[in-house]
């Protein structure tokens, strides 16, 4: 199985990517002024190196997957000029480097693709929160795969149903294995569209600043002990688990401070680190001094969290395992000295 990996503008995430590209298949980017999950690129200097970054990287073989991803286009959502900038994008892209996939959260943009780029293939975001086969069905004329739903990483029943449906319906699933965004976020959503709309915001007079859900949840001491359940990333030496259950993995590399420490970690198969360096967002500032260390993490923790009843609230189990790997940073310097 290999790795989609989110372009960052880092001359360390370039090298990582190019030493591995026996592991990684494809490079997930924006384009220009389109919206994403994460915004918009910064500026047109970002998009000119971008540019230069990407031609080198199809030199090499690997694929491109465009992102359309952003939870809201506000007024341009159903207006043609904006498809057809759409369109023009997507046939410049094709023509100067290769376009080989979209990710979006649109339906109107996967069909768009399906009538007028019907060899590109067309994945539902991850943002979608895809859970059941029911709603792949309700969009499988528009869409050729679907990322599974953040929470449903660590349930195997879930998981199983949702690759019998995609085998024999001749669809593909995908899994994001880094994602730091706690589970069944009710501000999700909410997030989202202030991200999409993060431009027209930065120019008003705001009253609040909203940095996540998770920023303000996570000041709170019983709920920073009792982390490691609500999060669904899955550590690289797990990964075999789901080598029969998905058609590729997702890794989040556009923001994480260190993208080619995620890329080398997941590569590898191994990570000897703070586990929570790996995920995107990184709530390891949220913990500090206290790391969770992967490699004290059991090696059997994913297969039963796989398989757990899922009763959190009386299990204990996650909480104990994140007892057992935390490392206070200062009482271990102090122990050395």
């Amino acid at each position: 199985m290999k790795f989609t990996v989110g372009y960052s503008q880092n001359e360390f995430f370039k090298r990582a990517v190019l030493r591995n590209l026996e592991k990684i298949s494809e490079i997930y980017f924006p384009w220009g002024s389109f919206t994403t999950g994460r915004g918009t690129p910064p500026n047109a200097q970002f998009q000119r190196t971008m540019e230069v970054d990407l031609e080198e990287f199809v030199q090499v073989g690997l694929k491109m997957n465009l992102l359309l991803n952003g939870n809201c286009y506000g007024r341009h959502s159903q207006a043609r000029a904006f498809y057809q900038s759409i369109g023009d994008t997507a046939e410049e892209i094709s023509e100067r480097f290769a376009l080989d996939s979209i990710t979006t959260t649109s339906p109107l943009i996967a069909k768009f693709f399906k009538i007028n780029f019907p060899n590109i293939e067309v994945r539902a975001s991850v943002n979608m929160e895809i859970s059941n086969a029911e709603s792949m069905a309700y969009l499988a004329d528009v869409f050729d795969g679907f990322y599974v739903k953040r929470e449903f990483n660590y349930d195997i029943s879930k998981l199983s149903q949702m690759r019998k449906w995609t085998l024999e319906n001749n669809k593909k699933l995908y899994i994001l294995a880094n994602s730091g965004c706690l589970n069944f976020c009710p501000a999700r959503t909410f997030h989202d569209n202030l991200v999409a709309h993060q431009h027209e915001i930065a120019e008003m007079d705001n009253a609040y600043e909203f940095k996540g859900l998770c920023s303000e949840f996570l000041k709170n001491e019983d709920a920073r002990c009792d982390l490691l359940h609500r999060l669904n990333f899955i550590r690289p030496e797990d990964l075999p688990l789901y080598s029969d259950l998905c058609d590729g993995i997702k890794l989040a590399t556009r923001t994480n401070r260190n993208p080619s420490s995620v890329i080398e970690a997941y590569c590898a198969g191994a990570f000897s680190g703070n586990a929570l360096e790996l995920t995107e967002p990184s709530h390891a500032g949220h913990l500090y001094p206290n790391i969770i260390s992967n490699s004290k993490i059991p090696s059997d923790y994913a297969k039963k969290r796989l398989s757990c009843d899922k009763n959190c609230n009386e299990c204990g189990y996650c909480k104990s395992v994140q007892k057992l790997s935390t490392i206070n940073l200062n009482q271990t310097t102090q122990g050395i000295i």
